[in-house]
């Protein structure tokens, strides 16, 4: 067993222009089962990228991929990680999501998602 933490990140709330992005604040997963992470972010999906980073315990960030904001919704991923994971939207909830599969103990990890500025 090995647990995949997730950080809620929000704005501060005393701001001129905060952006909230919402996700769990935790979860375990198996060796070899799948996640799901939704991230609810307070802007559109159609105006920004919106990526997916982790960080295991004592390790560096890790970029997993992100997502356009046009109408395409391409996706970028990193070298290491595109066939392990992929990133979604739904225009109509803003919210972009993680999928992973086949998820092993070296993908415990703290997951967050991240809105790129203009």
């Amino acid at each position: 067993m090995f647990s995949t933490s997730l950080l809620l990140l929000l704005a501060a709330a005393s701001c001129v222009h905060c952006v909230e992005l919402t996700q769990p604040a935790s979860m375990v997963i198996y060796p070899g089962q799948s996640l799901t992470i939704d991230c609810k972010v307070s802007y559109s999906v159609t105006s920004y990228y919106t990526g997916w980073i982790r960080q295991p315990a004592g390790k560096a960030l890790e970029y997993i991929g992100k997502i356009r904001p046009d109408s395409s919704g391409g996706t970028f991923y990193s070298d290491k990680l595109r066939n392990k994971f992929s990133i979604s939207r739904n225009t109509g909830t803003n919210t972009v999501t993680l999928q992973g599969q086949n998820l092993q103990t070296e993908d415990t990890a703290v997951y967050y998602c991240a809105r790129r500025p203009q």
